[in-house]
C-alpha cells in the first residue's frame, strides 16, 4: 500500500527521536488515558468536551503513527466499506448547498472515524484492556443507575413535554428519568443506557469462568438495575431494544451451556419472562407507556413522527443519490422547506433515514455493508466457539443489536455519548477477529 510506504519514510526520519523519547515510547498509556476519560466525562460533560478528549486520542495516535516504527494500516473488509462510505460523504459534503453548515456536520463525522481509526490502533496493541474497557462503561452504567434510581424517587419534573398525558389517567403518568448526560433527554439517557448493558455482562461471565461466583452475583445485580434503569427512562424505543438484547442474550448463552444447564436456564427464564409480564401487565404508568407502543396514531408522539418521516421521505426522493450534507443544522434548514405545518424537527427520528437523506443512498449501503461485515463475522464466531472471546463478541453484538433497533425510530445514535460506545464496540469487534 502506497499511504504505508510513504509513512515508513516518515519513521525513519522519526527513528532516532522515538528510540530515544520516553514518552513517545509509552504513549500508548496517554492514549489509552484519553479513551478512558472520555468514557467517564461522557456521563456528565458537555458535547464540546467529550469532542475534545476523542481529538486528544486521535492526535497522540498520529504522533504515534508518524514515530513508531512498523506501524502501519491495514483495511479489513468492514473498514474498505467504511472508507467508500467516507468517500462518499465527502462528495456529499462538496455539492451541499448548505456548504458551511454541512461541513460542521462532517468535521462531527470525521472526528468520530478518526476515533475509531485511533481505538483499534490502540488495541491492536493491547489487547488486554478489552476487559477493562468494558469494565469501564459498565461502572458508568451502574453508576447511572442509581442517579436514575434516585430521579425515579424524587419523581423528577419534565423539562419539556416527554410524553402524551392527554389520555392518560394521573396513576398512568409514568416519571420518565434522565441520568446525568447533557442535553436532559430520557431518550437519549435510554439509549445511552441501552448500549452500556451489555457491557455489565463483562461482571457476569468472566467472574463465572473462573468460578468467582460473588464477584458474578455482583456483576448480575449491576446488570439488573441498569436493565432498571433502561425501564424508569420510559423511552420506548430503548424497550424495544431491550427486549431485543434480551432475546439476543438469550440466545448466544443458551448455545454455550452443557445440555443440563440449558434444562435450567431454560426453567429460569420462563419464570423471569413471566414475572416481566406481570410487572409490566400490573404497573399502569409502565403499562400504558408499553401499550402506547402499538397505538400508532392514537399516540401524539407517534403520529409527529410518522408526519416527520412523510417529509423527510419527500427530502429523500429529491436527494437520494448524494444527499444534502451532513450535520442537525443542515437538516433542519432543509427539513424546514418539506415540513407539515406545527411539525418542527430536530430530525428524521430513523438513523437509516437520515444517513440516506444527508449522504445519499449509496453511502447507506456502505454504512450497513461495514455493519454487516462486522457483525456476521462476530455472530459467526460467537455460534462455533466458547472462549473468552465469544464473550466480549457477545456483548458488542448485543449493545450494536440494542443501538441500531433503536435507531429505528430516534436519533439519539448521533449523539457523541452514544456514538463513542458504538465505535468503541464496533472497534472491539474488529481488533478481536
Amino acid at each position: 500500500m502506497f499511504v504505508n510506504y510513504i509513512l515508513s519514510k516518515i519513521q525513519n526520519i522519526f527513528k532516532t527521536i522515538y528510540d530515544k523519547s520516553f514518552v513517545l515510547q509509552k504513549i500508548d498509556w496517554f492514549i489509552g488515558a484519553s479513551i478512558f476519560l472520555l468514557i467517564f466525562f461522557s456521563t456528565y460533560a458537555p458535547s464540546d468536551n467529550i469532542g475534545g478528549f476523542a481529538l486528544l486520542t486521535i492526535l497522540l495516535t498520529a504522533v504515534k503513527i508518524l514515530t513508531k516504527p512498523k506501524e502501519k494500516f491495514v483495511l479489513s473488509t468492514g473498514d474498505k466499506f467504511l472508507l467508500v462510505y467516507f468517500l462518499l460523504v465527502l462528495v456529499s459534503l462538496a455539492g451541499s448547498s448548505l456548504f458551511y453548515l454541512s461541513l460542521k456536520g462532517f468535521f462531527k463525522t470525521l472526528t468520530y472515524l478518526g476515533f475509531y481509526i485511533s481505538f483499534i490502533h490502540y488495541l491492536k496493541d493491547n489487547k488486554r484492556m478489552v476487559k477493562y474497557i468494558l469494565l469501564a462503561l459498565a461502572i458508568c452504567a451502574v453508576g447511572e443507575s442509581f442517579v436514575a434510581i434516585h430521579q425515579n424517587f424524587l419523581s423528577v419534573s419534565e423539562i419539556s413535554g416527554w410524553q402524551d398525558v392527554t389520555r392518560l389517567n394521573p396513576e398512568e403518568v409514568m416519571t420518565r428519568v434522565y441520568g446525568t448526560l447533557k442535553p436532559y433527554n430520557p431518550n437519549l439517557f435510554g439509549g445511552y443506557m441501552l448500549a452500556l448493558l451489555p457491557a455489565t455482562l463483562v461482571a457476569i461471565f468472566l467472574p463465572l469462568k473462573n468460578k468467582h461466583y460473588k464477584t458474578a452475583l455482583l456483576g448480575t445485580i449491576g446488570f439488573i438495575i441498569t436493565a432498571l434503569a433502561i425501564i424508569l427512562t420510559g423511552c420506548r424505543g430503548a424497550y424495544i431494544g431491550l427486549f431485543l438484547e434480551l432475546v439476543l442474550l438469550g440466545f448466544f448463552t443458551y448455545r454455550m451451556l452443557k445440555p443440563f444447564y440449558r434444562k435450567i436456564f431454560r426453567f429460569f427464564t420462563t419464570i423471569i419472562t413471566a414475572i416481566a409480564f406481570f410487572i409490566v401487565v400490573t404497573l399502569p404508568s409502565l403499562r400504558a407507556r408499553v401499550f402506547s407502543i402499538f397505538a400508532f396514531r392514537g399516540d401524539s408522539s407517534n403520529s409527529f413522527r410518522f408526519n416527520v418521516y412523510n417529509s423527510c421521505l419527500q427530502m429523500f426522493k429529491d436527494n437520494w443519490i448524494l444527499g444534502i450534507g451532513c450535520g442537525n443544522q443542515n437538516f433542519r434548514e432543509i427539513y424546514g422547506l418539506y415540513m407539515r405545518t406545527g411539525f418542527d424537527a430536530l430530525s428524521a427520528y430513523n438513523i437509516y433515514l437520515e444517513t440516506a437523506i444527508e449522504s445519499g443512498i449509496f453511502a447507506l449501503l456502505a454504512f450497513l455493508a461495514f455493519m454487516y461485515s462486522n457483525i456476521s463475522k462476530a455472530v459467526k464466531y460467537i455460534t462455533k466457539r466458547c472462549n473468552i472471546k465469544s464473550i466480549y463478541l457477545t456483548i458488542t453484538v448485543v449493545s450494536l443489536a440494542g443501538i441500531l433497533i433503536h435507531g429505528f425510530v430516534d436519533t439519539v445514535f448521533f449523539r457523541p455519548q452514544i456514538q463513542f460506545v458504538f465505535w468503541i464496540m464496533i472497534g472491539i469487534i474488529r481488533v478481536i477477529l
